[in-house]
């Protein structure tokens, strides 16, 4: 199966910038899409930002002109270039990967990583 490893969160000030990096690893037969969804205190998890084997790119609209997705899919690797950055940024962010998987299509998810945006 894959592995997914986040890196780069942080604590930031409003107006600060970070780099959040996630690589993967593992066999999967393809990939349909990469991505990152963030999970605030007691909210939802919410998709950030989605890149498609394609180059599709999409973005939630709370972020859009702020973040920019980036992502090498056939080395299972996606960055996540966050300016700008507001208190109401801060949530643990996750990568995903969706890929077929022994024929079935499969979601897998990292382990998150903290990134808090102090006013």
């Amino acid at each position: 199966q894959v592995q997914l490893v986040e890196s780069g969160g942080g604590l930031v000030q409003s107006g600060g910038s970070l780099r959040l990096s996630c690589a993967g690893s593992g066999f999967i037969a393809s990939i349909n899409e990469m991505g990152w969804y963030r999970q605030g205190a007691e909210k939802q998890r919410e998709l950030v930002a989605s890149v498609t084997r394609g180059g599709s790119v999409e973005y939630a609209d709370s972020v859009k002109g702020r973040f920019i997705i980036s992502g090498d899919l056939s080395k299972k690797s996606v960055d996540l270039q966050m300016n700008a950055l507001k208190p109401e940024d801060t949530a643990v962010y996750y990568c995903i990967l969706v890929g077929e998987y022994w024929r079935q299509t499969r979601n897998f998810w990292g382990q998150g990583t903290q990134v808090t945006v102090s006013s």
